[in-house]
């Protein structure tokens, strides 16, 4: 078992483990066999057991949850337990039982998936909502959501069947082959590595690199079409802030407190890079984001418009300005309304795949070559200044601030002595 210590952490650095048969299995890029990632950072005492264990199967995982969650001795409801965005309840469990156990789809309980040059990666979480049941007035326990993720490995046969060659026709195979794996990473200051740590400062700033693997395609164009931060993994959540909106518009930018912008020029057609400043959302406790980009792609010889562009607001002369293309594809950033004469670029509101995966329904783009997915980064924890601020009690102050106070004080106490030896004398 893997020891778990949240009394350990570091300037709210999130305690990640990887739960797997083999430990060499928690080093990317070179497993061969499914593994689990859980967050345990927010459940604050300590677990005499792993509280939540997660099993990566080949078509389905299962996560097993102690209901002493806290480590403190007090069982909870499982009524109050939940799985996914869609709030799946358990497949096993009754009162009498000290774990709960969800069975779920890989696609199921609105679970993401995310694709790299290695893995296929499906996220979900834990959901801890407790009911209050006695007094509505006091709580006795906190929310708490537990990210989990599956990671798959892309180059491996993972499936404990034989596989069974079919004759697939040759177009089939290739359209297929034509899925386009999206990325995106937070870099360090330099852009030269991707950042370590997922824990920042309110006043740092946020270095985002999207990019797409398009190597057996045409030379693709990346666009980064939307971006909403969520307190949770589901994006349709509240609340909710969209810094990236109307089809590729950076309106974080136009506020007067902020510095975001797209960088510019691009290192490769690719890749696009922005930065974002720092924040959190007001009364939020928790200090934890997630940021889910929309990420699209055109072929390099489309010349930008008004669905395709990267356009931020300079403060400087108070324009928008595109990475590349004209300027008149940016302008309808300030009417907070971009499409095509017969496309409009407002998103519809959400449905479902088969499956349960969410997806938006966008607006029917020309050219077939041009494709899109969501992009999932977080949980990001995000502290301010206050958060740290040790309060000192008046004993700890400077010494030469105690031994002043005591020489004015002897001062006085001896002037006072003397008039009052003067007195007696008259």
């Amino acid at each position: 078992g893997v020891a778990y210590n949240p009394l350990g952490l570091f300037r709210g650095e999130a305690e990640l483990w990887r739960y797997g048969g083999d430990p060499s299995l928690g080093q990317p890029g070179t497993f061969s066999q499914p593994w689990a990632w859980v967050d345990v950072s927010q459940l604050q005492a300590m677990a005499p057991l792993h509280p939540v264990a997660v099993q990566c199967q080949e078509a389905q995982v299962v996560v097993t949850v102690h209901r002493d969650l806290f480590g403190t001795g007090r069982l909870v409801r499982a009524a109050d337990l939940s799985l996914g965005s869609a709030s799946c309840l358990p497949a096993v469990w009754s009162t009498s039982e000290t774990t709960v156990t969800f069975v779920a789809a890989l696609h199921g309980c609105g679970s993401n998936l995310r694709v790299t040059p290695d893995s296929l990666i499906y996220t979900t979480s834990l959901n801890y909502r407790p009911v209050p049941p006695g007094s509505p007035v006091v709580i006795r326990t906190s929310p708490v959501v537990v990210p989990i993720e599956c990671h798959y490995p892309r180059r491996n046969n993972v499936s404990s069947n034989g596989v069974k060659p079919t004759w697939v026709p040759f177009h089939s195979t290739r359209s297929s082959e034509e899925k386009l794996p999206f990325s995106l990473r937070l870099m360090n200051d330099d852009w030269s590595a991707e950042r370590a740590s997922t824990v920042f400062q309110l006043g740092e700033v946020f270095h985002f690199q999207a990019g797409v693997d398009a190597e057996n395609h045409v030379p693709l164009r990346l666009f980064v079409d939307s971006c909403v931060a969520t307190r949770t993994m589901d994006r349709t959540s509240s609340p909710q802030y969209a810094f990236i909106d109307f089809s590729g518009c950076l309106v974080d930018g136009q506020l007067d407190d902020a510095t975001s912008t797209f960088i510019s020029p691009r290192p490769r057609q690719d890749v696009l890079q922005f930065t974002v400043d720092a924040f959190k959302f007001a009364g939020d406790s928790s200090n934890l984001i997630y940021v889910t980009c929309h990420l699209k792609v055109s072929p390099v010889d489309q010349a930008p418009d008004p669905l395709n562009k990267a356009c931020s607001f300079s403060k400087a002369i108070g324009l928008w300005a595109p990475v590349e293309g004209t300027q008149d594809i940016c302008s309808c950033c300030e009417m907070r309304s971009c499409g095509l004469a017969r496309h409009s670029g407002k998103l519809h509101a959400p449905s479902r795949w088969p499956g349960g995966r969410v997806r938006r329904e966008l607006p029917s783009q020309p050219d077939p070559l041009v494709k899109e997915a969501d992009v999932v980064v977080g949980p990001l924890f995000i502290h301010s200044w206050q958060d740290h601020t040790v309060r000192r009690a008046p004993s700890q102050g400077h010494p030469w601030m105690v031994l002043g106070l005591a020489a004015v004080a002897g001062l006085v106490i001896l002037i006072l002595a003397v008039l009052g030896a003067l007195t007696v004398c008259q």
